[in-house]
């Protein structure tokens, strides 16, 4: 049984099209579990109208915060294999058997994506072209190959995910550096979902490669990088 686990908060303009992406791809007995977080707009209408009984739809949230909304999703999570998506992406019609067939050898996998704008027009061709994978836990520490959205793994690593710290700056990069710490991790060059930026996402995590950190900025990436590596050794340790 597959769950796929979605946040959602004001993604009217996109979700629709996601859920049919995902839905065409998934069987009778999967899920998709969706935590809202107090949207204002028609999200929640255009979720019931699939009126689709593999949609579970956790409403009146009132998180604040994506990363504790995907968590209220996973705690809900049924299924053997866990997919992570966003509300506004677009996946690729191979992508959940890819996924699977790699799922059995390995506890998690991350594909490339393509990065599209608003309306669906391609401003980058890979993810990976810029943020190359690696299998070293301290070049994925600086420089994150963790793409929640095309990220996939099974239920051990989700239950050693779980609860999220309070202090962790994004889901992504927690669970896949747990993971690379204490399971069999691969990362597929496919290209299986299309990743959309638009001045609505929460995060923008894309910058030119000429962008210039302000001070502020670079102290805070030290920071916050020290903060995860102390938050995965005291959870790889001590189970905290």
């Amino acid at each position: 049984m597959i769950s796929v686990c979605i946040p959602t908060y004001n993604g009217e303009k996109f979700i629709f099209q996601q859920l049919q992406s995902i839905l065409s791809q998934l069987q009778q007995d999967d899920e998709v579990v969706i935590s809202d977080d107090s949207s204002t707009d028609n999200t929640i209408h255009i979720i019931k109208s699939f009126n689709d009984h593999r949609i579970v739809l956790l409403g009146n949230n009132k998180f604040y915060s994506p990363i504790f909304n995907l968590e209220n999703a996973l705690k809900h999570a049924k299924g053997d294999y866990i997919f992570l998506s966003d509300q506004d992406d677009i996946w690729e019609q191979n992508k959940v058997i890819t996924f699977l067939n790699h799922l059995k050898s390995f506890e998690l996998v991350v594909s490339d994506c393509k990065i599209i704008d608003k309306n669906g027009n391609l401003l980058k061709k890979s993810l990976f072209e810029r943020t190359k994978p690696t299998y070293n836990f301290f070049t994925c520490l600086y420089r994150n190959p963790f793409l929640g959205n095309a990220m996939a793994f099974n239920r051990t690593i989700m239950n050693k995910a779980l609860p999220f710290p309070k202090k962790i700056i994004m889901h992504d990069i927690w669970i896949g550096l747990l993971a690379l710490k204490t399971a069999k991790i691969y990362f597929i060059e496919e290209k299986l979902s299309s990743w959309r930026r638009h001045e609505q996402n929460v995060t923008n995590s894309i910058q030119k490669s000429d962008d210039k950190l302000s001070e502020y900025s670079f102290f805070f990436k030290i920071k916050y990088r020290f903060i995860m590596l102390v938050l995965i050794f005291k959870r790889v340790i001590f189970k905290s």
